[in-house]
């Protein structure tokens, strides 16, 4: 048994979220969208990953996936952004890297600093 809050809306409600059989329930959602999030977030859970990636030029752009990538890539994939750098020219939109640790998942310029 597994207990959770859904993220999938505002109001936060508490799952629970059990296997037998082979089945995965899930209850406390109000819609059905909390039962299609506890059921992934029991079987494999995914997280988008929003970052900082330094710029040539000394200045920072944030960057998310453009995805959700497994929950268990997530640091590997942050320590990655860590060691990269992006031209002091990029822009907002701009892909870093296609196939960011999932397949079609790229990493995405959201902002310039």
């Amino acid at each position: 048994m597994m207990n959770t809050i859904c993220i999938m809306c505002p109001m936060g409600c508490p799952l629970t979220i059990e296997e037998k059989d082979g089945v995965i329930t899930v209850q406390g959602q109000t819609c059905p969208r909390g039962k299609k999030y506890g059921e992934q977030e029991y079987s494999a859970p995914v997280r988008t990953l929003t970052t900082l990636i330094r710029r040539a030029d000394g200045g920072m752009a944030s960057a998310k996936t453009s995805a959700p990538i497994p929950k268990d890539k997530i640091r590997e994939a942050a320590e990655y952004v860590g060691k990269l750098t992006v031209s002091a020219d990029s822009k907002i939109g701009d892909v870093v890297e296609e196939n960011f640790f999932a397949d079609g998942v790229n990493l995405v310029i959201t902002g310039i600093a």
